[in-house]
C-alpha cells in the first residue's frame, strides 16, 4: 500500500493535458500506484476534445484527483500556470510538475523527497520510455562543454547522486512553496516551448538551489528532433517538424535569451537558425518563418502562434 507523502508537507502534483486521454489516465493510474504518493492531483485540461474529461471522471483513483477544465487551450504555458496558482491556493508546500505525456517510476516521488533539506527545485533523470538507458533531452555538464546523452555518463558526471545546478523542468520535477512565492508563476503568455526553461533560468537567477536526482527515474516519449547537430557538430539545434512548436521555440527562446543572455545570446541563436535552415536542413519557407517568430519575440508579440491552432 503506498505510503502517505508527507506528514509535514503538503505535496501537491500538477499535470497539464491536451487532447492525450490515454496518456493522461495512464499517468494519473501511475501517480496513484507509487511508493510515495501525493496528497493530491490536479490535472489541468486545456479544452480537450476526446473524452479526457470523462476519461478522468471514471479513473477510479484512491488519490484525490481534482480536473481544472479550461474553456480555451492556453497551451502547457498557460496550463502550468493555471495549475500551480491553483496548487498554492489548496496549501501546497511541495508541487510535482508534469506534462501529459510522461509517466513516473513507482518510486520517482519518494527518492527525490529526501533532498528537499538541500535543494528547493528538484528533479529526475528523464530517460526515453523505449530504452530506459537513454536520456530524452541531452544535458550539458555545468562547468564543461560536455554533453551527456546516455544514463552512465549522466551517473558518471554526478556527485553523491546528484548533477547540481541541472533540472529538466515540468517533467516530473517538485518545486517548494517558498520558490514560487519568491519567483511567481510560469509565464503564460509562452503557451508552449521556452516556458520551462525561462522558469528554470528564473529560478537560478534568485538563487534556487537545483539539481537533479540521478536515481530517480521518469520516462517519457523519444524526442530525436531535439539536440540535432549542426556546425559540424559544435553544437545542436532543436528542431520541430510542427510549425507551432517551431514558432514558439523561436519567438520564446528570443524572450529568453534576451533577458537572461542579452544581445549576444540572441545573436548566437540567431546565427545558429540560419545555418541550420541553409545548411543543415535546406528550408527557406522554414526560415522565413523562423525570422518572423524571431521578430515577434523581439517585439514581445505572443499572438502569432495563434494562427497554427486547429479551428
Amino acid at each position: 500500500m503506498p505510503e502517505p507523502s508527507n506528514e509535514t508537507r503538503r505535496i501537491v502534483a500538477v499535470v497539464v493535458t491536451f487532447n492525450r486521454r490515454d496518456m493522461v489516465t495512464r499517468l494519473v493510474a501511475a501517480l496513484d500506484a507509487g511508493s510515495v504518493v501525493p496528497d493530491e492531483v490536479i490535472v489541468v485540461d486545456n479544452a480537450s476534445s476526446d473524452g479526457t474529461a470523462d476519461a478522468l471522471a471514471a479513473a477510479g483513483t484512491t488519490t484525490p484527483l481534482t480536473v481544472l477544465r479550461l474553456t480555451e487551450n492556453t497551451g502547457g504555458a498557460g496550463g502550468f500556470h493555471t495549475g500551480l496558482a491553483a496548487a498554492m491556493e489548496r496549501g501546497a508546500d511541495l508541487v510535482w510538475l508534469m506534462d501529459d505525456d510522461g509517466t513516473p517510476s513507482a518510486d520517482c516521488l519518494q527518492s527525490l523527497l529526501p533532498h528537499l533539506a538541500t535543494h528547493d527545485f528538484i528533479g529526475p533523470a528523464v530517460v526515453s520510455e523505449d530504452d530506459p538507458g537513454r536520456l530524452c533531452f541531452p544535458i550539458r555538464v555545468p562547468g564543461s562543454s560536455r554533453v551527456v546523452h546516455a544514463v552512465p555518463d549522466l551517473e558518471a558526471a554526478s556527485t553523491s547522486g546528484l548533477l547540481e545546478g541541472v533540472v529538466i523542468p515540468f517533467n516530473g520535477v517538485l518545486v517548494t512553496r517558498e520558490l514560487v512565492e519568491r519567483i511567481g508563476l510560469p509565464r503564460e503568455e509562452f503557451f508552449i516551448w521556452g516556458d520551462d526553461v525561462e522558469y528554470l533560468w528564473r529560478a537560478r537567477a534568485a538563487g534556487a538551489r537545483i539539481a537533479t536526482v540521478v536515481g530517480s527515474r521518469f520516462r517519457h516519449p523519444s524526442t530525436d528532433d531535439l539536440g540535432t547537430p549542426l556546425m559540424f557538430g559544435r553544437t545542436t539545434y532543436n528542431h520541430s517538424p510542427s510549425d507551432l512548436k517551431h514558432y514558439c521555440m523561436c519567438r520564446n527562446n528570443v524572450v529568453n535569451l534576451r533577458a537572461h543572455r542579452g544581445l549576444v545570446g540572441v545573436l548566437a541563436f540567431v546565427v545558429k537558425t540560419f545555418w541550420f535552415y541553409l545548411f543543415t536542413r535546406r528550408d527557406v519557407g522554414r526560415l522565413r518563418l523562423s525570422i518572423e517568430a524571431m521578430r515577434a519575440g523581439w517585439r514581445g508579440d505572443f499572438t502569432g502562434h495563434r494562427r497554427f491552432l486547429d479551428g
